[in-house]
């Protein structure tokens, strides 16, 4: 499984996010297939939690080494080089802080394209 495949199932799949939304009534009947799909994961809430889990969770909002140490993933340079190929992220040498920004960026940006509610403060 790829590296965002791993932080993906990780934040998606976990406790939190699979949480069962409070049943609301439906106006009417053609809002029952609406009413059966799947919300998007708060992104945000669903790590928070697991931060606190964790005794805060470094600062995953803008650490990608965090964020991947928080995951219990791989968070090592060949770890983040090939996180980098996966999002086609090409910013500054390997290891660098604009690397690593670029990566956290790519990352949020692609659990927003995935069905993550991502807010724009972390997209930023």
């Amino acid at each position: 499984m790829s590296i965002f495949g791993k932080i993906f199932d990780k934040i998606f799949h976990h406790k939190t996010a699979a949480a069962p939304a409070p049943a609301q009534p439906s106006a009417a009947p053609t809002a029952a297939p609406a009413a059966t799909a799947p919300a998007p994961v708060d992104v945000e809430a669903v790590l928070t939690a697991m931060a606190a889990q964790k005794g805060g969770g470094g600062n995953w909002r803008t650490s990608i080494v965090d964020l991947l140490k928080m995951l219990d993933l791989d968070s090592s340079l060949d770890a983040r080089k090939e996180l980098g190929q996966e999002l086609g992220v090409h910013a500054g040498a390997d290891g660098s802080a604009e690397q690593n920004i670029a990566l956290q960026k790519a990352v949020w940006k692609k659990l927003a394209e995935n069905g993550g509610k991502v807010p724009a403060s972390l997209q930023d």
